[in-house]
């Protein structure tokens, strides 16, 4: 087993399957990212991804354009997260329960309309839906193992890397970050210095809505060539897990989603040697789960050691930062001012 793994791990293909894994959660915990930072939770994720995958290959079907199926998904990914924001923004609601009732109504009402187009309540096979390209790089795909993992890659795994990079621009040097990072951490010293919290937390929605469209779109136009009923599989749920993982930063939701991605991508190697597939289906929600909890064990001692070693008078005063885990609008993460 140990070899196996070994050989697996020195594999090119098995990484370039990593990147492909980790490039959809990994778009969905930096949506989760921004809007906890902002002191709300968008549990709609998952609904947001399903509404986007099947929209993306509808309209990319009947259109005959990736592009334009791509830009619907998103559209409707956008169209779940500001009706989460309407209930516990607007109406007051309870938002992590909002996000979960999207999720379930998301669940069945993505299979009704597939069944209303296609008689078909599994698969989208019979629509000719089109795919999100691959790219290719000349000078890249020559080089030996490299050339490999990172060549031929789909457009979104791209995209997710420069979501990266846009969203910790924007959390850390970009005038509306620290208006969300002042709603998120107190939402009446953000009123008082003139911040509409209200504004900032139907931005931050609007942000994760198109991270997730894009990742759903991913799944049913680039990690697959079919919309499938369920196709989100838990990643929204990962995503909320994850960004705890990531301490509200881009570069913690890189990490925190390569977890997920290395172990889905063993999971397909894992099929070939007998075990029963309904445990592989399983290990990578099952690793990401634990992987999580050791490094949020870990994150707690190394702050609880930092905390005795101020009290004691070995660090100066000024060191200790609190490891900010999402935001708090005075009642935890949820938006408005529900409980």
């Amino acid at each position: 087993m140990i070899e196996f793994i070994a050989g697996v791990f020195a594999s090119s293909n098995y990484w370039f399957i990593v990147l492909r894994s980790t490039a959809p959660i990994l778009l969905v915990t930096l949506g989760a990212v921004i809007t906890e930072q902002a002191g709300i939770k968008n549990m709609a994720l998952e609904g947001s991804m399903l509404w986007a995958a099947l929209t993306g290959v509808i309209v990319s079907a009947f259109t005959g354009s990736p592009w334009l199926g791509m830009m619907a998904g998103i559209l409707a990914s956008v169209t779940i997260a500001l009706i989460l924001g309407l209930f516990a923004l607007k109406l007051d609601a309870n938002a992590v329960l909002c996000g979960v009732a999207l999720n379930l109504f998301s669940t069945g009402g993505t299979v009704f309309v597939l069944y209303s187009l296609t008689g078909d309540k599994g698969i989208s096979s019979s629509l000719p839906s089109k795919i999100i390209p691959f790219i290719k790089i000349p000078f890249v795909e020559t080089i030996p193992w490299i050339g490999k993992v990172i060549s031929g890659q789909n457009l979104i795994v791209w995209l997710a890397a420069f979501a990266v990079v846009a969203i910790h621009f924007v959390l850390n040097k970009a005038t509306i970050g620290r208006r969300i990072k002042a709603t998120g951490e107190n939402i009446e010293a953000a009123k008082a210095a003139g911040i509409d919290p209200i504004k900032v937390k139907f931005f931050t929605l609007i942000v994760s809505g198109i991270l997730a469209g894009i990742a759903g779109c991913f799944l049913s136009m680039g990690y697959t060539s079919n919309f499938t009923s369920g196709i989100a599989a838990g990643r929204g749920y990962v995503a909320n897990a994850a960004q705890v993982v990531a301490g509200g930063t881009a570069i913690g939701a890189i990490f925190a989603s390569l977890i997920f991605g290395l172990t889905d991508a063993m999971a397909t190697y894992l099929q070939n040697i007998g075990l029963p597939p309904e445990l592989i289906q399983a290990l990578p929600y099952l690793v990401t789960i634990l992987g999580f909890i050791v490094v949020t064990l870990i994150r707690d001692r190394r702050e609880s050691i930092r905390k005795r070693q101020l009290l004691e008078g070995k660090l100066p005063k000024g060191s200790l930062k609190p490891i900010a885990v999402g935001g708090s609008n005075g009642n935890g993460s949820l938006g408005g001012g529900a409980a």
